[in-house]
């Protein structure tokens, strides 16, 4: 049994160089790692950082003859590239099983199943259905009934199994399979989590259930009541052993210096969080790290007197989900873990206490009620802040959030082509704003807050990843205004910014 695990060629963020696109995937190595240790032949092919086009995909395919291929994603908008290597597959060979996971296809499973080349659909956390499966297809006579946490087509009829119980103890997992993976091509960026960035998680899931996440949905702890399945937010984690582990495999054989965490909530544990800084401090590794971070937790591990440890042992970039100017508006997303005041004073505590920390706050805007009056004052409120960069993102439904299912019950949805879904480019309008009108007033509320006067402060900076994340951003804008020069564009014509970027290798 050969197993072959893509991530496709596909578009980039315009907004940041192709170096910088290429960060590490964590579910390739996590389930490359089960399956080789259950005695299954598996290869791994990330065509971003080796930049291998369609046509040498297509090549690969065919010479590998694989058993099994498998593409997972969690992003909507690539959907249409994971589709394509189903097909690719499916050309190539028709006795070849085609595998999807990630919370698209997850949340999206019966219109995959009926419109693409899709045999199965590994749905939630993947380790251990796909791991069963795989060694089920081999069998003469498979029983994939038995499988929990499987979507297949038996027929015309979806088969849909019972949900897999997620895996409590994460330690039992083998460490993921890094050898298999391009490492030396993942963080090459000079300046963008530099050097040598590299991805990484230590926990799971989230505490929170916001009605516009599809991450806690993806973890969430699924069980069948009144023959309805039933979800709710759960969080696990490694322990600080086990992360510790893989941080020093990562340091000491593949030179990593710069930790991407990926987790959804970072901070949640304070004792975790005091052993890990503890430990890293013990072990006197030379890190820089950057994390996901709850205001609340933020606040609660200052008084405790964990936050300062964090910061000693490398925590440099942060990322805090400030998203509205109002109470009210957080608790119509069902945001309701914390309120403004408390993500105001998050930030506070780094700005007076931590200001070697470059800090990021995400602001969201388009929702229903949304105004030009309340767009600007998302502006007001970032600046209020005095955060290093306000990351405003348009309201974007996706598949699996109850956002998502209100969305198509009222007929919001303006675009449903996933490829739009890029978090840059409104998909639906709101009550009193157009979608365009939406897109124009975005670029302006990130114009008025890159002022000269923050530009000059983020490069003059005496701490040298501040510097380097402004340097970062001078670049990346420079960049792209060449880039419209040569193709003939307009470069003040901000609209062609938002739209993702085919890279010129990408059909070869």
């Amino acid at each position: 049994m050969k197993v072959l695990l893509i991530r496709s060629p596909r578009y980039y963020w315009p907004f940041i160089n192709e170096y910088d696109n290429y960060l590490l995937p964590q579910s390739l190595p996590a389930l490359a790692a089960v399956l080789r240790q259950a005695g299954v032949c598996v290869k791994v092919v990330d065509c971003m950082p080796i930049k291998m086009g369609w046509k040498s995909l297509y090549n690969f395919i065919k010479n590998e003859n694989p058993d099994v291929v498998g593409v997972g994603d969690s992003e909507s908008m690539y959907v249409d590239e994971a589709i394509k290597v189903f097909k690719i597959a499916r050309e190539i060979n028709l006795r070849i099983t085609t595998i999807a996971g990630g919370a698209h296809f997850s949340n999206l499973a019966h219109e995959s199943l009926n419109q693409y080349a899709i045999d199965f659909i590994v749905r939630g956390e993947g380790e251990i259905t796909l791991v069963e499966l795989v060694k089920e297809i081999s069998k003469a006579c498979p029983d994939y009934m038995k499988i929990d946490g499987l979507v297949f087509k038996q027929g015309d009829k979806i088969i849909e199994t019972n949900p897999r119980a997620l895996i409590d103890n994460l330690d039992e997992l083998p460490l993921p399979a890094y050898d298999l993976m391009p490492m030396d091509a993942y963080g090459r960026a000079k300046f963008l989590f530099s050097p040598g960035g590299i991805t990484i998680h230590h926990s799971r899931g989230c505490i929170s259930n916001c009605d516009f996440c599809v991450w806690w949905v993806q973890m969430s702890e699924r069980k069948i009541e009144n023959g309805e399945i039933k979800i709710k937010p759960r969080w696990r984690t490694k322990s600080v052993e086990r992360t510790i582990e893989e941080i020093e495999l990562l340091y000491h054989k593949y030179n990593k210096r710069f930790l991407i965490f990926v987790d959804d909530s970072w901070n949640i544990d304070p004792d975790w969080n005091n052993k890990f800084a503890e430990a890293i401090l013990k072990k006197s590794l030379k890190l820089k790290w950057f994390a996901f971070l709850r205001a609340d937790c933020v606040l609660r591990d200052e008084k405790l007197g964990i936050m300062e440890k964090l910061v000693k042992s490398g925590l440099r970039h942060i990322s805090i989900g400030g998203e509205r100017a109002s109470n009210e508006d957080l608790n119509r997303l069902g945001k309701k873990c914390y309120e403004k005041d408390i993500v105001k004073e998050a930030v506070h505590v780094f700005n007076k206490k931590y200001p070697q920390v470059f800090t990021q706050v995400t602001f969201i805007v388009g929702i229903r009620g949304e105004t030009k009056e309340s767009m600007l004052k998302q502006l007001s409120y970032a600046k209020e802040l005095k955060v290093d960069y306000p990351a405003f993102h348009p309201m974007t439904p996706v598949p699996g959030t109850k956002l998502w299912e209100e969305a198509k019950k009222q007929g919001w949805l303006e675009i449903t082509d996933f490829s739009y879904y890029d978090w840059s480019t409104p998909v639906m309008a709101s009550e009193h704003l157009s979608r365009h009108e939406i897109h124009d007033l975005l670029y302006i509320l990130s114009k008025e807050y890159a002022t000269l006067k923050w530009l000059l402060n983020g490069l003059l900076s005496p701490y040298a990843h501040k510097r380097d994340m402004y340097i970062w951003w001078v670049l990346v804008v420079l960049k792209m205004v060449c880039d419209s020069i040569a193709g003939f564009l307009n470069p003040f014509n901000l609209r062609q910014y938002n739209r993702l970027v085919k890279p010129k290798w990408y059909d070869d």
